[in-house]
């Protein structure tokens, strides 16, 4: 049995699942629901580098043409601007640093895609009761009576999984802020502010509090207002305080609202994300606040961490061992985001006499002292987790990581870093003949892994370090492909290097004048086919 079971049939769901059936595995998408639901905006915040995953299932074009456009975060304390960030590009890719969009819509889009799918067969009505597994695979029982069986298991249904998460033997822990927080979908006629994101700390419209302003398609505003833990909505809509708190942030203008939710936000994080055949992404895994917009972001990189790594499996192009190394990756990511984004709750809804202080004092100074500014947490915007520290990638003494870059910025590429983008030339077989096509270098890299060799390199030893892995590989000279010189500035390639790219465009290794068999270790451990013995010159790899 190699289908793979997908619980659950929300966006990392179903990117897990598009992504599966990219690299030829049968899927089957379970959801308890009885169909879609529609309602609200739900998560709309979408990063670059997710478009990019959604552009290789044939959704990031779409989403990005269809979403609001925003570079610029500005952030304000009692109406005066304290700063703002302008987001930059490593490379040169085709997609905006976010589009807003509402999840709804991008659930359109992907159960299109599913649809002109046909190793996809996605079933609702199906609520999980019990999950089974041994070495040979994993059967689910649903409530109405039905049984199913799969190779491996890709268990995203959302927060509300605590079954699940207790028959999986996996806990939950964290904690959850009393605050609540006010959403509502505005339409309306804001031109000033479509291409912007607001930040304001103490409004005079939500004085002590928070508001967030977010453009979305169709003259449409989500505004999201931080508010004391006993609020009451319907009390607040019977009052006109609701009313009064829109015209607060839009102005004495007309307005439509489309839709509104009162939530309450919180910090969890499962304490494994593989339990033998069963993978957990997204909301089942880590819950966290949206300021930073790290949920579905996060939940995307889960699904395609998943994906790749089950389909080598599966494949016969990998061992189970490499599995391990999703928890490895995804947890670590999930522990960063956590992290980042308690922080900013910590500034946002301080819980201490020390953290009330801290606050009042770091914005009583930013609008002076550029210093104080960088203090002002209103939520570090969603990025890539770096797998630096992965037991697949190789290190480079020549490019060591050097941390957490500033805000708006991405690391300089490396091991470990999501590879920049950047157009590229590319010879390919077309019946009888060849064809240069136009692409771009992390479509490249999603295809499996690619050895790119740099001037000064030998191409035949990357090519006879592929001998004997049986997974999808190619080796492209860096000089071929590279007529416009954008990849090689945006990776600062160096004369003799080979950069080891994974199957999910994240960079495994980057070698300096390395030989074949140095080669051949690398891409074996970003497999994680090599085992670690010692000898006289201590723990070297040894590939099987």
């Amino acid at each position: 049995m190699n289908r793979v079971v997908v619980i659950g049939n929300g966006p990392v769901g179903q990117t897990a699942a598009l992504l599966l059936a990219r690299w030829g595995v049968p899927t089957m998408v379970l959801d308890q629901r009885p169909s879609r639901d529609r309602v609200g905006s739900k998560a709309i915040c979408q990063q670059r580098d997710v478009l990019d995953v959604w552009d290789a299932v044939d959704a990031g074009a779409r989403i990005a043409a269809e979403g609001s456009t925003w570079t610029t975060a500005r952030t304000f304390h009692r109406g005066a601007e304290l700063f703002s960030h302008t987001f930059v590009d490593a490379g040169s890719s085709p997609f905006p640093p976010f589009v807003n969009i509402s999840q709804s819509r991008i659930e359109e889009i992907l159960d299109e895609c599913i649809g002109a799918q046909p190793l996809i067969e996605v079933r609702w009505g199906k609520r999980i009761t019990s999950l089974l597994q041994d070495a040979d695979g994993v059967v689910l029982a649903c409530d109405d009576g039905t049984q199913v069986q799969a190779s491996f298991v890709v268990a995203c249904p959302g927060a509300r999984c605590d079954e699940l998460r207790r028959q999986l033997g996996v806990t939950f822990d964290g904690h959850s802020f009393d605050d609540r927080f006010l959403i509502c979908d505005i339409r309306t006629d804001l031109p000033e502010r479509a291409s912007e994101r607001h930040f304001h700390f103490d409004p005079a419209g939500n004085p002590g509090r928070q508001v967030l302003v977010h453009p979305c398609p169709d003259s449409t505003f989500r505004i999201d207002w931080q508010l004391p833990s006993d609020y009451d909505l319907d009390a607040d809509e019977i009052s006109g305080a609701l009313h009064r708190r829109i015209r607060a942030v839009i102005g004495d203008r007309p307005y439509e609202l489309l839709w509104k939710s009162v939530y309450r936000f919180h910090s969890r994080c499962v304490d494994r994300m593989r339990v033998g055949r069963v993978l957990l992404a997204g909301d089942a895994a880590h819950l966290l606040s949206p300021f930073g917009a790290r949920g579905l972001n996060s939940g995307v990189a889960d699904a395609e961490n998943a994906a790749w790594k089950i389909a080598f499996v599966v494949r016969g192009w990998a061992p189970e061992d490499l599995l391990e190394s999703y928890h490895q990756e995804r947890h670590a990511a999930a522990r960063e985001n956590l992290a980042i984004t308690t922080a900013t709750m910590d500034f946002l809804t301080p819980r201490s006499a020390a953290q009330v202080a801290h606050r009042r004092h770091v914005l009583s100074r930013a609008g002076h002292d550029p210093a104080a500014r960088a203090l002002v947490d209103s939520g570090r915007l969603a990025e890539p987790f770096w797998y630096v520290d992965s037991p697949l990638t190789t290190p480079s003494p020549a490019r060591p990581f050097a941390g957490r870059p500033p805000r708006g910025t991405v690391p300089p590429a490396g091991p470990g870093i999501l590879v920049p983008d950047a157009p590229v030339l590319v010879r390919e077989y077309e019946g009888s003949g060849t064809r240069i096509h136009a692409r771009r270098f992390r479509q490249l890299a999603r295809e499996g892994f690619v050895l790119l060799v740099a001037s000064g390199a030998d191409p035949a030893a990357a090519t006879a370090a592929t001998q004997g892995i049986d997974a999808p590989v190619r080796v492209l000279e860096l000089a071929a492909i590279d007529q416009t010189g954008a990849l090689g500035a945006a990776l600062d390639a160096r004369p003799g290097d080979v950069w080891v790219m994974r199957p999910d465009a994240h960079v495994a290794a980057v070698l300096e004048h390395p030989t074949s068999a140095t080669i051949h270790t690398a891409m074996h451990r970003a497999l994680a086919t090599t085992d670690r013995e010692e000898d006289d010159h201590g723990v070297l790899p040894t590939v099987r």
